[in-house]
C-alpha cells in the first residue's frame, strides 16, 4: 500500500470512529434530556465522587490544591476534591437540560433555578441597555455554561467565544442545544479575532472563559504561582477601549440551583501612553478569578494543569 493510500485509509477509519462516537454522544444527550435534571445530576455527582479519585487527574488536583492552600490538611484537600468531582458530574448531567433552567426577576421567595440579587439585576440591565460595547469574562466555576444562558434569556446581545469539540457530530449536537439559548457562538480559530472585533465595533458584547493554561500567553500570578493566561480579552480591549465585566455562577448548598453574579467594570491597567496594558490587565482579571475560587474552591476545575 502506498503512503497516500494508507493516509486515505487512516482518514476513513478516523471518520468512521468519529461518526460512531458522535452518534453515541448524541444518543446519550437525548437520553439524559428525557430524564429528570435533578435526579440525573444527583446520580452523576455521586458517580463522579466514586470514579474521580481513580483517575490520574485526581493527583493533579491534589497537587494544585496543596500548592494553592498550604495551610489546609490532607483531609481538607480530599474533601474539596470530592466536591470538585461531584460538581463535574452535575455539570455533565445539567448540560442536556441547559435551555430548560428557569429564571425570574429578583424574588424574596427565591424561586427559580437561577437566582440573583436586585443589585446584580440592575447592573445587568445597565449593561444591556446602554448601547455600548463591553467585554465579559468568566471562569470554570460551578456550571460555567450558565452565564451565556442568562444573557440570552434577558436579551443581552452577546457573542460567546467557545472551543469546538474535536468530533464533528458532538460539536453539531452541542451547537443544536446551545443555539437558541446561549447567544451567538463563535468557535476559536484564525478568524475569531476579526469576528469579535466587528461585534464590539457594532456595540455588541463579547464573552469568554479566561482561566485555563495558554501556551503563548502572558505571565500572571495565580495563587502566588506564575502561570500563562490567554491575553485575547485584553487585546480586544486595547483595540476597542470598552468596559470589562466579570460574571460567574455559584452552585448553592442544595447543589441544584445557582446564584448569578456580575461585577462592576474592572479597570484595565494602562501603559504610559494611556493604552490598555495587556499583561497588567490580564493580571487584574486573574486576580478577580482567584478571589472567586478562594470563596468556593470546591466549585473550580482543579483537575486540569493550570500551572506548568
Amino acid at each position: 500500500m502506498t503512503a497516500s493510500r494508507a493516509h486515505r485509509a487512516g482518514q476513513h477509519v478516523k471518520a468512521a470512529a468519529d461518526a460512531t462516537l458522535g452518534r453515541l454522544a448524541v444518543g446519550m444527550l437525548r437520553a439524559i434530556r428525557a430524564t429528570s435534571r435533578t435526579r440525573m445530576a444527583d446520580f452523576a455527582g455521586g458517580f463522579m465522587r466514586r470514579l474521580g479519585p481513580r483517575l490520574k487527574e485526581h493527583g493533579i488536583g491534589r497537587a494544585n490544591l496543596a500548592a494553592a492552600f498550604p495551610d489546609k490538611s490532607a483531609a481538607e484537600i480530599e474533601d474539596i476534591l470530592q466536591a470538585v468531582w461531584d460538581n463535574l458530574g452535575r455539570v455533565a448531567a445539567e448540560f442536556a437540560h441547559i435551555d430548560r433552567l428557569q429564571m425570574f426577576e429578583p424574588d424574596p421567595h427565591d424561586q427559580g433555578d437561577m437566582l440573583y440579587t436586585q443589585e446584580v439585576y440592575e447592573r445587568f440591565k445597565r449593561l444591556r441597555d446602554d448601547g455600548k460595547p463591553a467585554l465579559i469574562f468568566a471562569a470554570h466555576l460551578a456550571n460555567w455554561e450558565l452565564p451565556a444562558l442568562v444573557a440570552s434569556k434577558y436579551r443581552l446581545n452577546t457573542t460567546v467565544l467557545y472551543r469546538r469539540p474535536n468530533i464533528g457530530a458532538v460539536s453539531d449536537a452541542i451547537i443544536q442545544i446551545r443555539k437558541d439559548s446561549m447567544g451567538t457562538l463563535v468557535p476559536t480559530g484564525l478568524d475569531a479575532p476579526l469576528k469579535l472585533l466587528r461585534v464590539l465595533e457594532a456595540g455588541g458584547h463579547v464573552a469568554m472563559l479566561v482561566d485555563q493554561h495558554y501556551v503563548n500567553g502572558v505571565d500572571v500570578t495565580f495563587f502566588g504561582r506564575s502561570c500563562k493566561a490567554n491575553p485575547f480579552i485584553a487585546r480586544l480591549a486595547r483595540h476597542i477601549d470598552c468596559p470589562i465585566h466579570g460574571t460567574r455562577v455559584v452552585r448553592l448548598p442544595d447543589k441544584r440551583r445557582f446564584r448569578v453574579d456580575l461585577t462592576e467594570a474592572i479597570e484595565p491597567r494602562r501603559d504610559g501612553d494611556g493604552k490598555v496594558d495587556i499583561a497588567g490587565t490580564m493580571q487584574a482579571i486573574t486576580s478577580v478569578v482567584e478571589g472567586w475560587v478562594r470563596e468556593h474552591p470546591e466549585q473550580w476545575l482543579w483537575v486540569h494543569r493550570r500551572w506548568r
